[in-house]
């Protein structure tokens, strides 16, 4: 049986203070934005759609092809609270299942959500990894995990990695030997990287 369609969520909420401020994923690399890029690769493997996590005014996103949601909870309290408002989202429509990744990471490998399927159980998160290193932005999330993450962050909790570790997940892995398909543009020199990395 073919897995149910899962929503792609952007998470593009952080402050990108090493870069400047700003939104990440709106600076360009091979002429279009980090975001076009995203859309491009994630879209296609998501078939209950595209969302984006992202506070402030919308409409600097307005060629978004898909909802932009706002942290459900107060003070930005990170990379959790935007999956949740994915989760909530997804749960609203009955769909399953969120696949989360990152705003700024152009180069999304075009097999991520059939492999984190594969590795999934109906209850546990799947993360992606590249070499030794986890991602744990970049994952397939259960809608049912809202209310647990819910309670996680109104305790004030906001570590990732902890939540995860809280409820456990299996690991997809990536080769890195030509790139790193989940590099991200965290600094200037990231997207120096990036843009020879785009040229090979």
């Amino acid at each position: 049986m073919a897995p149910s369609p899962v929503l792609g969520l952007i998470l593009a909420g952080g402050q990108a203070r090493r870069m400047g401020g700003g939104d990440k994923p709106l600076l360009r690399l091979g002429g279009r934005t980090l975001l076009e890029r995203v859309v491009e690769r994630l879209g296609p493997q998501c078939g209950a759609g595209l969302a984006l996590s992202a506070n402030g005014d919308p409409a600097r996103f307005s060629g978004f092809p898909g909802p932009i949601l706002p942290d459900p909870l107060p003070d930005q309290p990170g990379p959790l609270a935007g999956i949740l408002a994915g989760l909530e989202y997804a749960a609203a429509l009955g769909i399953g299942r969120v696949v989360s990744v990152s705003g700024d990471a152009p180069f999304l490998p075009d097999d991520l959500v059939a492999r984190l399927h594969a590795v999934a159980s109906e209850t546990s998160i799947a993360l992606a990894a590249s070499g030794e290193r986890q991602h744990f932005t970049i994952a397939l999330w259960p809608t049912a995990l809202r209310h647990a993450l819910w309670d996680y962050l109104e305790r004030g909790e906001r570590r990732v990695g902890a939540f995860i570790a809280s409820h456990g997940a299996a690991v997809a892995s990536w080769p890195v030997e030509r790139l790193d398909p989940f590099l991200n543009i965290n600094a200037p020199e990231d997207l120096a990287a990036a843009e020879v990395l785009d040229q090979d």
